[in-house]
């Protein structure tokens, strides 16, 4: 089956992921589309983010919502905005900047009610005075807010974890754990931002790193204290990007893959058909790796008050042993976890305690920021969360929060505009794209949402392609400096199969009526120069759909945005300096940009209002007991999540990766290509 691709990275710093190119002797004739690959916020974090049903449906249909705001349809199906779309904070487009945190003073009725709401709290809500929040932060860190039967972490509970422990006068610090992270550097600043707030509410927050890497250390350097253990596996090395290809490999075993590419810098396609990087794509890796490699350098320097050439030469001088890190001042003692936990109990003054008073992430994620005097204020400003690949339609044994489905966000999205309750609406977005025909739908949609009232989106760790798609309907974009974006560009593609079968023998015969009715299902043999060309010209009306609407949507010459397009991705800076996004920073500015836009004054409390409510499916409910009561939790969860992958439609295969040489894989590299190869075809 022949598959068209605008694919981009997965949402940790792998890079380049992409949908899999199946079989063309799939009994689906249809060719498959992926979209792949003023002052603010002083008082942010006094705001809810609690759960709302979706919003009641008002009548009237989408020209009379338009008609509304003075605004009408172009051919295209978008809604043709006097204002809408951007160019660009360099480019002179002025929006709220992101001020210092500053902690807020209660005044006496305030505490009044905080501690009567304390004394009546339930008990899942209770927590003993001078306890220190414990948060383990390892591996992956979903954008999606998590059910109670969900396992793993979520960025939005722990940031809210940071804000309520900033305010509740039973918490005197924080002990952060931070072990290996796959997550994108997007997310590790939305958390250091955290960090460095929660810091100034006067109360410790110390790191502990069993394993020290650079995204570790990036984030632990951040937290007043720094501890490591004596056996502490330390690999500050630098930073690598790699990527493996199949060419030779297919070629060997008689698959050819028939790719066409629309973009110079568009990579998806190549991990099957090509054996080395091309000249455009190692460009524009190299470039996003000098991004991080340098933020990285600069960071550091600035956290620890020492030049940029003496941190360089540290990190390439090859460090992993312990001592050099407490010799130089990179951490603060060498210590074990107990030896840390009892200097902070002594420092707290717990004498009378067995052991530190502690409270675990996953517990006092139950605790309602309402109980703590954090509620909002009466204003709402709705938050829409995608998160993952993009589909249609979901599997019924899928896990929630897994991907974006189409059919229910465009629900979500309906009902907000719908809603006379919101006076924004923030979209969050962490996604390498999927499904073209779902995205566009979407766009369509929140293009409708944004005639009607403010939308921002806001990017997390990748919104590139599909991701891409659906942030440049809104009214303006958000980005961190190091989110991957961009990736406007297509890739298209199907297997020949005859060299293969000729070697197993196997034939195959197909009696067709069209000239062109054998384009997708005749795998047996190679495009004939009519198909080939024909197969070019449909990826490059897909491509130049895209790339259209792109400059429609901000605002732009089509010949300038081909510049930018070419399926190249960029960091959220480079975007910013090129009209893709409006604002650098994070979710804080983006709830700043809405409160603007909204003609909300600043200094104003907002409830944030979360639309899509998390809630178990049969999955994450057995997968959940499973976890609590026999440890069956990764069992049970790869078997359901399995099932889905059959279908074939959401394959992947890593094209590239970015990560730190510490996290390099020790597996052998044939058996991960065998593994991707076999990936490639489910």
């Amino acid at each position: 089956m022949a598959a068209l691709l605008l694919n981009t990275p997965p949402s940790s710093l792998s890079l380049l992921g992409f949908a899999s190119l199946r079989s063309s002797s799939s009994s689906c004739r249809r060719p498959l589309l992926r979209l792949a690959s003023p002052p603010i916020l002083c008082r942010y974090r006094v705001r809810a983010l609690e759960s709302s049903s979706a919003a009641s449906k008002t009548e009237g249909d989408n020209e009379e919502a338009a008609s509304k705001n003075g605004e009408g349809f172009d051919s295209d199906g978008a809604v043709a905005e006097k204002t809408n779309g951007a160019v660009g904070e360099a480019e002179g487009r002025e929006f709220p900047v992101e001020e210092e945190f500053e902690m807020e003073e209660f005044d006496w009725w305030r505490l009044f009610v905080v501690k009567t709401r304390m004394l009546f709290a339930l008990p899942w809500e209770r927590v003993k005075k001078g306890s220190v929040l414990s948060m383990k932060l390892r591996g992956q860190i979903s954008d999606q807010l998590k059910s109670r039967f969900s396992s793993g972490l979520s960025l939005p509970q722990i940031c809210e974890n940071f804000i309520k422990a900033a305010y509740d006068p039973r918490v005197s610090g924080i002990y952060l754990e931070i072990e290996p992270l796959s997550c994108g550097w997007a997310k590790i600043d939305e958390i250091r931002r955290h960090i460095l707030n929660f810091k100034k509410s006067g109360k410790f927050i110390v790191s502990y790193i069993p394993i020290c890497g650079e995204k570790e250390y990036y984030l632990a350097s951040s937290c007043g204290e720094c501890y490591v253990p004596p056996s502490a596996y330390v690999a500050l090395y630098g930073l690598t990007v790699q990527s493996s290809f199949l060419g030779g490999v297919l070629e060997k075993i008689g698959i050819q893959p028939e790719i066409q590419r629309i973009g110079r810098y568009k990579s998806a396609g190549d991990q099957l058909s090509q054996k080395s990087m091309s000249k455009e794509v190692c460009e524009m890796l190299t470039t996003l790796l000098d991004n991080i490699y340098e933020n990285w350098l600069e960071t550091i320097s600035s956290t620890l008050g020492k030049r940029r050439d003496e941190i360089e030469d540290f990190l390439n001088s090859g460090v992993y042993q312990v001592e050099r890190l407490k010799e130089e001042g990179y951490i603060t003692n060498i210590s074990y976890d107990d030896e840390v936990k009892s200097m902070l109990k002594k420092r707290l003054g717990q004498k009378d305690e067995k052991d530190l008073l502690m409270v675990d992430y996953r517990k006092y994620s139950k605790v309602r920021k309402w109980t703590l005097g954090l509620e909002g204020g009466k204003e709402q400003i709705a938050i829409i969360r995608a998160s993952g690949s993009i589909s249609r339609t979901r599997s019924p044994l899928s896990v929630s929060g897994s991907g974006i489905v189409s059919e229910q966000l465009i629900e979500k999205i309906q009902g907000a505009r719908e809603s006379k309750r919101y006076k924004a609406v923030i979209l969050r977005i962490d996604s390498p794209g999927g499904d073209a025909l779902a995205s566009d739908l979407m766009w369509r949609e929140i293009r409708l949402l944004a005639a009607s009232k403010p939308v921002i989106a806001t990017m997390s760790d990748v919104a590139a392609s599909g991701g891409y798609y659906m942030a440049m309907a809104a009214d303006a974009i958000v980005a961190e400096k190091l989110t991957l974006t961009g990736s406007i560009g297509v890739v298209t593609g199907r297997f020949s199969l005859n060299k293969l079968y000729e070697r197993i023998g196997f034939n195959k015969e197909i009696i067709s009526r069209g000239k062109y009715a054998e384009l997708i299902a005749a795998d047996q043999r190679p495009f004939r120069p009519d198909e080939a060309e024909l197969f070019e010209k449909s990826a490059q009306n897909a491509y130049r759909l895209f790339r259209d609407k792109a400059a429609f949507s901000r605002s732009m010459p089509v010949e300038r945005m081909e510049e930018f397009a070419q399926g190249r991705v960029w960091s959220g800076k480079d975007a910013a300096s090129r009209g893709l996004v409006d604002a650098i920073g994070g979710f804080s500015r983006a709830v700043a940009i809405a409160k603007h836009k909204a003609k909300i004054p600043q200094e104003r409390q907002v409830k944030l209002v979360e639309v899509l409510k998390p809630s178990p499916t049969l999955p994450e409910i057995i997968t959940g007991i499973g976890n609590t009561l026999l440890g069956l939790d990764k069992t049970v969860k790869e078997a359901l999540l399995g099932l889905n992958y059959l279908n074939g439609v959401q394959a992947r295969i890593d094209g590239i990766l970015f990560e730190s040489v510490s996290h390099a894989s020790d597996d052998n590299p044939i058996f991960m290509i065998i593994k991707d190869c076999l990936n490639s075809l489910l």
